[in-house]
């Protein structure tokens, strides 16, 4: 029987979610993050996953993360470069990846470090063209600890999939707030918390349901079947132009990765509920959504 790489993409994905989303609401990591002078650690979030592209400005930073508000962004790299300096965010973070792994899943440790060369053989086979975050994470120096760069490039991949998926957003004509609203009613979030989370006030909102509703993706201020089918037609493609990636990594080391990774995937969902609530990180959440 052939391989379903779709399916294999699907799950890859949802898995690399959950090994990397943690660590942005990790408290040790956070921790590491104030005690470079970040008062509270605030902005580390942005300022540590944008580390790598943060030195073109807050204006490239916002274009990479899509939906969320500049304001946010230029407020959180202004903090960061008060005291510190982004490498050392980054460094701050990394230093929190390795800990937690240990502490929350160590028997996962050895063999995620194992898959380090061929994660970062297939990062490398990807093509960087319009995708600027993965980009600038590619080039970052990959350090000698096996853990931590399997790490790395696992997000390095998952970037790649997050720059993809605000390319397909621009094609398409959707910006960042209707991507939230529409993102959000197929998760079966309530009262817009998905966009108003990203910094989205009621004016942003109010013209992007207008726009919805002017594609009939929306109806009353509610995302109607047509706009949950579009969200859905966007996943699968999302899949689709993604899975090379995970071909290029191999069925054999594809099936290594989740075998390791989703049997303790909820651990890492756990650290975010309880640190944060349990509503961010959605892309790793297992709710049942809208078809």
């Amino acid at each position: 029987m052939s391989t379903d790489w779709i399916e294999l993409t699907r799950r890859a994905a949802f898995a690399s979610h959950r090994l990397i989303g943690w660590i942005y609401w990790d408290p040790v990591a956070i921790e590491h993050y104030a005690a470079l002078g970040v008062p509270d650690g605030m902005g580390y979030y942005i300022a540590t996953r944008g580390a790598s592209l943060a030195p073109a400005g807050p204006g490239a930073v916002t274009a990479a993360f899509g939906s969320i508000h500049p304001g946010f962004v230029k407020a959180s790299l202004d903090m960061c470069t008060a005291v510190t300096t982004f490498e050392a965010a980054a460094e701050a973070r990394n230093a929190g990846v390795v800990a937690g792994i240990h502490e929350y899943a160590p028997e996962i440790a050895d063999g995620l470090a194992a898959l380090a060369e061929p994660m970062w053989a297939t990062a490398d086979s990807l093509d960087p063209a319009g995708r600027v975050l993965f980009a600038s994470l590619r080039d970052q120096p990959r350090p000698d600890d096996a853990l931590l760069s399997a790490w790395l490039a696992v997000n390095c991949v998952r970037e790649w999939r997050g720059d993809t998926h605000w390319a397909m957003h621009i094609a398409a004509d959707v910006d960042g707030t209707m991507a939230g609203i529409l993102d959000g009613a197929w998760r079966n979030y309530d009262d817009d918390w998905l966009p108003r989370s990203r910094g989205a006030d009621d004016a942003a909102m109010e013209a992007a349901m207008k726009r919805l509703q002017d594609r009939g993706f929306a109806a009353g201020g509610e995302v109607t079947d047509a706009g949950i089918a579009w969200r859905v037609n966007h996943e699968n493609e999302l899949d689709r132009l993604c899975s090379g990636g995970w071909q290029h990594l191999g069925e054999a080391n594809t099936l290594a990765f989740l075998d390791l990774v989703e049997p303790v995937g909820d651990r890492f969902m756990e650290r975010i509920d309880e640190t944060a609530g349990p509503k961010w990180m959605p892309a790793g959440r297992d709710w049942q959504t809208r078809k």
